[in-house]
């Protein structure tokens, strides 16, 4: 067979084909009314041409990463050949995240995946402080899942064109682009809102589709109904109503109809301090380090930071993804626990810098050496001297 002949192959033959060689379905041919040449029978050109042909019908901003094969005519020895290779250049690029080895679940990720799961459209907030994983929850429950994620990151700037979608200029013309929103719509995909208090009124234009309904294009002149399984989660480090302490800079006392309209909000805690500990426990493991006492040493110390703070005696915080810089930067730096800690530290100022470490140094016998090491370093300074 040439590259050039047109093949057709059956619903079933694509989907043996898929399920035999591990493809992705290809919406890309299936949703193609130009490619349908009779009841569940498709056209298949050659792989060059379905590949340009889904590459520009995917309403992804994106490339597809994988390389198209290369395929000499004479090197095509039968039908499936030629079908597989077509389905593989032309297969879209996949939403769903990645598992993060060694991820551990805590505070409401059970909740949060039964609604994922359900595949209701029911919008929700996940609000709490800075680094206690409410995106990376998120995430991992898609990827658990099989769920494709769409993330938006929310700042001040955000506005209907960087949601819904708008005009760009590519190769000269004027064409019209998705934003996320559509492309979660249109997928049935999970819209995450991330750091939605950062917003403004611009993000009023979602009043429809936080109600699950379809949204008028008006430039374009077309409607949008969400597809099955579509929903929207949003996470903040505050209620929607600013923050009086200046912690989170930028947040904004948000519309009380937009924070209306999601359904329920879980409040993120920082895990639990075994959940923890076993966290930290897996990062060292990914880097091939075994080093339960730093870990232990580690979240003891931030437990009692975080007391300090909630009792109003300190106005920083160690999170958990700190925790896990200085996890990263000891597998790094040579397993040394002052470098790492210190480093990581840096983003603090003096004082509060100087305290913590002083804090940790009462925690961790190796870095505080006794008063015979006190008095030996002493003198052999002085014999230095």
């Amino acid at each position: 067979a040439d590259l050039g002949d047109v093949a057709t192959i059956s619903r079933q033959e694509v989907l043996n084909i898929c399920e035999k060689h591990g493809l992705a379905r290809p919406l890309w041919l299936t949703k193609d009314e130009t490619l349908r040449v009779g009841r569940g029978m498709y056209a298949l050109k050659d792989v060059a041409s379905v590949a340009t042909k889904a590459s520009k019908k995917s309403n992804v901003a994106a490339e597809i990463t994988s390389e198209v094969p290369v395929i000499a005519p004479t090197a095509i020895a039968n039908q499936e050949e030629l079908s597989i290779a077509a389905l593989h250049a032309g297969q879209e690029l996949s939403l769903v995240p990645d598992k993060a080895k060694g991820y551990v679940p805590f505070g409401h990720f059970a909740d949060v995946r039964m609604i994922i799961k359900s595949g209701k459209f029911y919008p929700t907030y996940v609000t709490g402080l800075s680094g206690n994983g409410k995106t990376m929850m998120i995430e991992q429950i898609c990827a658990a899942e099989g769920r494709e994620l769409v993330r938006a990151n929310i700042t001040k700037e955000t506005d209907e064109d960087d949601l819904i979608g708008g005009f760009r200029l590519i190769d000269g013309k004027t064409v019209w682009q998705n934003g996320p929103v559509i492309v979660a719509m249109e997928r049935g995909a999970i819209l995450l809102l991330d750091e939605v208090d950062l917003g403004d009124a611009k993000l009023m234009c979602l009043q429809p589709i936080l109600e699950g309904k379809p949204v008028y294009l008006k430039k374009i002149n077309r409607v949008v109904t969400p597809a099955a399984g579509f929903n929207i989660l949003a996470t903040a480090n505050t209620k929607g109503k600013g923050s009086d302490d200046g912690r989170f800079i930028g947040t904004n006392v948000m519309n009380e109809a937009f924070l209306e309209r999601f359904s329920i909000t879980f409040e993120q805690e920082y895990p639990a301090l075994k959940v923890e500990q076993k966290i930290l426990n897996n990062v060292l493991g990914a880097s091939g380090i075994q080093d339960k006492d730093f870990a232990e040493k580690l979240v003891n110390w931030a437990d009692m930071i975080r007391k300090a703070f909630y009792d109003g005696a300190v106005s920083d915080i160690i999170s958990t993804r700190r925790l896990v810089h200085i996890c990263e930067a000891f597998s790094i730096f040579g397993q040394d626990r002052e470098k790492a800690i210190k480093l990581c530290l840096n983003r603090f100022d003096v004082d509060t810098k100087n305290g913590f470490y002083d804090l940790y140094m009462k925690l961790d016998e190796t870095l505080n050496p006794k008063p015979a090491d006190i008095q030996q370093a002493a003198n052999d300074a002085e014999i230095a001297f």
